[in-house]
């Protein structure tokens, strides 16, 4: 007869042992860097967050609370006219910011293909992003000064007689926009040509053998290909529209009708010492560009479904099976 088999049982091992095995570290390295991140983005990001909605249910400063006053902060950012003139403000830089999009697509469409010196406007376009927001402002600051550069270029060519670019409020919120414009429309020129780089050659010479021109190959190939690139600009403009601080705070100081909604909040919390309004201010634009981010990506949506959809060409369906 043959002798039982019989089977070692393996010793336990104890958790620092474990620890030491190949698999334990791999676990430990898993461990480490999944919670680091998560703690420093709940310390640093959520954790503030929320008790800036807290906050904005009181009426308090920095560090002592006077009374708790439910939404009335929230009723006073639209009853205030400081507030409410910085919201009615966002719309100049909304507007600029679909001209960025559109001027941004222009330059990129034109240097992704061949054209002379295209490597230096690309790198003259995205210069400016290189160059940090406070010191575009004091760039803009002297440059538009009574007298100073622009006075003094214009009046080379004879035009003396030149209004006060940033105390006239007939234009000086404008002048703002486009100063801003400059600042930014090389990140957008940059995700253009990187999105125009990755369509395929292909539809470009089908669109040649069938003599498309220029704009036909750039409505029909190029604006569908990069669609999605194309929201993710505007969704980002929009929010920067809604959140512009450095121009106008570093340019004019927020003087002249020039306050936007994050300079407006910046005195709030800094001067008057009001940061439950202040935080009640923050919500309010978090909840605003929500909704737009909502309404844009239902747009884009709305426009898959009609290029998408099938067409009636008046025959029924039975027919075709037919």
């Amino acid at each position: 007869m043959s002798e039982p088999h019989t089977t070692l049982d393996r010793p336990k091992l104890t958790f620092a042992q474990k620890c030491r095995t190949m698999r334990g570290q791999q676990i430990i390295c898993t461990l480490v860097f999944l919670f680091v991140p998560l703690i420093l983005l709940f310390t640093f990001t959520y954790l503030p967050f929320f008790k800036m909605v807290q906050f904005s249910f009181y009426d308090r400063d920095y560090l002592r609370v006077r009374s708790f006053v439910g939404l009335r902060n929230y009723l006073d950012v639209f009853s205030r006219s400081d507030c409410f003139q910085a919201l009615k403000l966002s719309l100049y830089y909304m507007v600029g910011s679909v001209v960025q999009i559109s001027l941004a697509l222009l330059f990129a469409t034109i240097l992704s293909f061949k054209a002379r010196g295209s490597r230096f406007f690309r790198g003259a376009l995205y210069f400016p992003c290189l160059i940090c927001g406070i010191a575009v402002g004091f760039i803009f600051k002297f440059f538009l000064n009574p007298g100073f550069v622009l006075d003094t270029l214009l009046g080379w060519i004879g035009i003396t007689n030149t209004p006060n670019w940033l105390e006239n409020q007939a234009i000086n919120n404008i002048v703002l926009v486009c100063c801003s414009l400059w600042k930014y429309i090389g990140q957008n020129i940059v995700l253009f040509i990187g999105a125009i780089a990755s369509v395929d050659p292909v539809l470009y010479e089908a669109a040649d053998l069938d003599g498309a021109n220029a704009w036909q190959r750039f409505k029909s190939i190029i604006i569908p290909s990069i669609r999605t690139i194309v929201v993710l600009n505007l969704i980002l403009s929009i929010s920067g529209a809604l959140s512009v601080f450095e121009m106008p705070y570093v340019v004019t100081n927020g003087t002249f009708g020039t306050s936007t909604y994050f300079v407006v909040m910046n005195k709030l919390a800094h001067t008057d010492m009001k940061v439950g309004l202040a935080s009640a201010m923050a919500v309010v634009l978090l909840a605003i560009i929500v909704v737009v981010t909502i309404i844009q990506k239902l747009v884009e949506k709305w426009l898959d479904y009609r290029e998408n959809r099938p067409r009636d060409y008046g025959v029924s369906a039975k027919e075709a099976a037919k």
